[in-house]
């Protein structure tokens, strides 16, 4: 019964993370994702979507890329990025960070208290949003 258990969780954890609708999309542990606005654009097969991605104190967003652009805005908290090829980068509450497409990237909550950010992506309609990086 442990088995089938554990299969099934098993399973649902890989279809998650493969889902392209960010409303089934994996929600990693200490992390909380909710869908705010998803709209096409004028540009053809792309569209925009806006999260608000919360952090438990201490615990990370781990190695990602998505299929576009990311516009970071922290809106509470304090959190340290570390994008592929650059310095980290500690961030808080109104400050600004872009994220280039296919940039493997983390994000950590460095502080005591819940961070937050809204992240605004312009990303190709019906590819997955959330792509987990292996650490190399």
């Amino acid at each position: 019964m442990k088995a089938s258990i554990i299969g099934a969780v098993t399973l649902l954890t890989i279809a998650s993370v493969l889902a392209p609708d960010i409303g089934h999309a994996q929600q990693l542990q200490g992390t909380h994702r909710k869908e705010l606005s998803r709209h096409n654009l004028s540009i053809p097969g792309y569209e925009e979507l806006q999260l608000r991605v919360d952090i438990d104190p201490g615990k990370t967003a781990p190695n990602h890329k998505h299929p576009g652009e990311e516009i970071i805005y922290v809106i509470e908290g304090t959190l340290e990025y570390h994008l592929e090829g650059k310095s980290p980068v500690t961030l808080k509450a109104g400050d600004v960070l872009f994220v280039p497409t296919g940039v493997v990237h983390s994000a950590t909550n460095v502080g005591q208290t819940n961070a937050a950010e809204l992240g605004t992506y312009i990303v190709p309609i019906g590819k997955p949003l959330v792509e987990v990086v292996s650490p190399h």
